[in-house]
């Protein structure tokens, strides 16, 4: 697919025209998903928008329907969703946090919210410590959500060259915020991964300005590089074990020297030819015309 159909795509997707039912946002403490949210907000008309919220204080503007259901029972909200949800026209619910509903409840919950009718986009936040899981060997939440998704916006800030992703994650981690690094800004990146309903998956990068709403892909690297990128997204999220090398990784293993790396400069003087050097247990036989290697 080429830059401008996958920005169509993009777009396609905001504004509820693509076939995807339910949009997974993922975002951190280092760039949440405020500004892509204000992309649909932007991108939708004639839209019912229904909104459950977890985080929120007050109705944002553009949203039909508000309810607060940090005290509001799940079978509750799934009611409200089904009371309010219009006819003959787009309805889009969205939930400002999925970090607040038990495990084991996600699949049903989200199940009973998605319909013809009905797109769900709700985000999750990766920077929060995941919930306690009753069963041995269920998967966590976001293993779940990003299985069911059938489309998945996972939010990224834009970096100066001076900072890398894996540096930056082990700041955030500790609640360290670098000063030159441009956290929260209407400028981000965003991996888009769309499933169609063949099963296929489609992965674009974006570096998308919510400010001026310009959308432009990222290329991928030429050559053996963009080989091992397309091999780490397949690497990714297969275990709980990390399959996958960081910049600074790849950095340092360019720089290791190899062993035969060493012993081809001290016997380049040697030009082509064959040279072997005996060793301590080397059995060498003078008589014997076939054990001379020269």
């Amino acid at each position: 697919m080429s830059s401008q159909n996958a920005t169509v795509l993009l777009t396609r997707l905001l504004s509820l025209r693509e076939s995807s039912s339910f949009h997974l946002i993922l975002d951190s403490v280092a760039q949440s998903s405020y500004y892509l949210l204000q992309e649909y907000f932007y991108h939708l008309r004639n839209t019912n928008i229904i909104y459950l919220s977890y985080e929120t204080a007050s109705k944002p503007k553009n949203v039909n329907e508000f309810l607060d259901c940090t005290v509001t029972p799940l079978t509750d909200v799934i009611q409200f969703v089904k009371n309010h949800t219009k006819s003959g026209v787009k309805n889009l619910v969205l939930v400002d946090s999925l970090n607040y509903i038990d495990n084991e409840s996600l699949p049903q919950f989200l199940a009973s919210l998605v319909n013809p009718d009905v797109v769900v986009v709700a985000t999750y936040h990766t920077s929060c410590i995941a919930p306690y899981i009753t069963y041995t060997n269920y998967p966590s939440s976001l293993s779940l959500l990003t299985y069911i998704a059938t489309t998945i916006f996972d939010i990224q800030p834009s970096l100066s060259a001076n900072v890398d992703h894996e540096t930056l994650e082990k700041q955030v981690s500790k609640l360290c915020f670098p000063v030159n690094a441009n956290l929260n800004s209407t400028k981000f990146e965003l991996v888009l991964t769309n499933r169609r309903k063949s099963g296929r998956s489609i992965t674009y990068r974006f570096d998308l300005d919510c400010e001026n709403h310009e959308y432009e892909v990222l290329k991928k690297k030429s050559g053996s590089g963009a080989e091992a990128e397309d091999e780490e997204e397949l690497l990714r999220d297969l275990t709980t074990f990390n399959l996958t090398t960081s910049e600074k990784q790849k950095l340092a293993r360019e720089q290791v020297e190899l062993p035969f790396m060493q012993a081809q400069e001290a016997l380049g003087s040697a030009g082509g030819a064959i040279v072997y050097e005996f060793e301590k247990d080397d059995d060498y036989d003078e008589e014997d015309p076939y054990e001379d290697p020269f």
